[in-house]
């Protein structure tokens, strides 16, 4: 058996070693790193100290016992029994227990086992912790990245992650979780909920990589919807606000597009202040859109129409009548129905919008600029 050169047995693994086994027996605990000098010790003036048994008990891979004669011809060695730490079948270090032999063998084996498995409880909550830096690295390059690196796929291949799982990007917002409800949620949907990708972007917003089931190539949002009912009471009791679902994109840089529209979708919901707990893109494709042009000279441009509209519409009439007859795509009976007046009534308010901004309405193109314009002033 080699010694390896590792970090298994830190200095802070060595002291809760010493701790935890002090506390059961009454004898002095060292533990020795892989050059036999003491890192951690009931006797901290030890620490820092070559101990010559445990360079022995390293070299010749066995349990070196000294007595009180034999102590006295070593430097920096009292009386014990040394016995090596393996880790994965490597040594890595040593345990010391102070006393004469005879009095300290019966504990000896004990205390190394419970050594052992400090150390192996250490280094998987240890591996755990890096896994999960790694998974959350590997979410923020899928989300920044329109080409899957090398590296990337690397990690993907490490962690065991299937680059070629359809996915969509949600992005959760919550309201002022406290550390324990956020590290609950965040562990339900890496281990509960199978295949889910997460990471923090701000204090009070999860961005989870969501996989999805395509029939014929496509994705239905509405069945993704019923779906979603699933998280609703572990994210309800993380202080759930809203959740964001960006579209879905087939290509290498598919997640990529996802966040950047479900982040355009974001925006949007917060400039339109809408209620809704779920928003898809899929619902607001043209405004979340259009939003990334908000404060631009091209908005402006756009926008003059519209805002001709308004400016001669004091009471909102107009407005309120214009937006109800394009969402009742240009119907006029039904959008007559849907504002409790006569279709004449109608005719002539939409004559009216027609004299106020120049336009012709029964023009798709031209209707475009009021459409286009609206949405860029909601």
């Amino acid at each position: 058996m080699n010694i390896i050169r590792s970090n298994y047995l830190k200095d802070t693994t060595a002291r809760q070693i010493v701790q935890r086994t002090m506390s059961i027996i009454q004898y002095s605990v060292n533990v020795m790193d892989e050059h036999g000098i003491i890192i951690a010790s009931g006797e901290p003036s030890r620490i820092h100290q070559r101990h010559e048994g445990a360079v022995l008990a390293l070299t010749e891979n066995r349990i070196v016992e000294i007595d009180s004669a034999t102590a006295s011809q070593l430097k920096g060695v009292k009386p014990g029994i040394n016995l090596p730490i393996s880790f994965q079948e490597q040594l890595i270090g040593v345990l010391g227990i102070s006393g004469e032999p005879s009095e300290v063998r019966a504990y000896a084996e004990l205390v190394k086992m419970a050594a052992e498995l400090i150390i192996e409880q250490m280094s998987l909550l240890e591996q755990k912790q890096w896994d999960k830096r790694y998974r959350e690295e590997l979410v923020n390059q899928l989300i920044l990245q329109d080409i899957h690196s090398t590296s990337l796929n690397s990690m993907a291949s490490y962690l065991g992650v299937n680059l070629q799982q359809p996915r969509v990007v949600m992005i959760i917002e919550l309201h002022q979780p406290d550390s324990e409800v956020l590290r609950s949620l965040i562990d339900y949907f890496e281990y509960s909920v199978r295949d889910h990708l997460v990471t923090f972007t701000h204090f009070n917003e999860l961005v989870v990589l969501k996989p999805i089931t395509l029939k014929q190539a496509s994705w239905d949002p509405q069945q993704e919807l019923a779906e979603l009912q699933r998280f609703k009471g572990q994210i309800e009791s993380a202080g759930f606000l809203r959740m964001i679902v960006g579209g879905y994109f087939a290509d290498e840089g598919g997640i990529h597009r996802s966040y950047q529209t479900a982040k355009a979708t974001q925006a949007m919901a917060h400039r339109l202040k809408l209620k809704n707990k779920y928003v898809f893109y899929t619902d607001y494709q043209l405004p979340a859109l259009l939003g990334g042009l908000a404060d631009s000279w091209q908005a402006q441009e756009l926008s003059k129409v519209w805002l001709k509209l308004l400016a001669e519409d004091n009471k909102g009439i107009l407005q309120t009548t214009l937006r109800q007859y394009f969402e009742q795509n240009c119907d006029l009976s039904q959008t007559a129905a849907s504002l409790y007046i006569h279709i004449n009534t109608l005719r002539y308010r939409l004559q009216r919008i027609e004299e106020i901004t120049s336009l012709k309405i029964s023009d798709l193109q031209q209707a475009v600029w009021l459409y286009i314009g609206m949405q860029l002033q909601r």
